[in-house]
């Protein structure tokens, strides 16, 4: 089952910790913090993962969204255009256009707790939101790449 908005799982996360006696906490743990990610395949995995939470009797779960912007989209066509793709790479900019169809949805969803010292983390994430980071990360590589050349001259 593929997902094109997160909005009603997150909502069932919010009541699902709740039933399980914790709070939740808005906050991010970024990628830069160690941390170790839950595995599974089942679209329902993060009921386990609140479980564990549950298990090692932690007080609260953090939870971060991320909702898609005009605002995020608009930026990422403007630096697709900016980069002066050739005609035959037009199609990233054909996609950045695209997820103006997402825009008011939840593409990614992050709940973490931390137990004995170690950090863990759960993600979910929709296609569009995954592609959506891969084109920002394209196009930030190659806005790099941009500016080294333009420093060696």
């Amino acid at each position: 089952m593929l997902l094109d908005d997160l909005t009603t799982i997150k909502d069932d996360m919010v009541a699902f910790i709740a039933g399980h006696g914790m709070r939740s906490m808005k906050a991010f743990v970024p990628e830069e913090v160690p941390s170790v990610l839950f595995e599974d395949d089942d679209p329902d995995g993060w009921k386990d993962f609140v479980e564990h939470a549950k298990s090692a009797s932690v007080p609260f779960i953090t939870m971060s969204e991320v909702v898609l912007e005009p605002e995020d989209v608009a930026t990422l066509i403007g630096q697709v255009r900016d980069q002066n793709y050739p005609d035959h790479d037009m199609e990233e900019l054909e996609e950045a256009q695209e997820l103006t169809r997402h825009v008011g949805k939840v593409g990614y969803i992050q709940l973490s707790f931390s137990s004995g010292g170690v950090l863990y983390l759960y993600e979910a994430a929709t296609e569009w939101y995954d592609r959506f980071q891969e084109l920002l990360e394209t196009v930030t590589e190659l806005g790099q790449i941009m500016l080294d050349d333009n420093d060696d001259e």
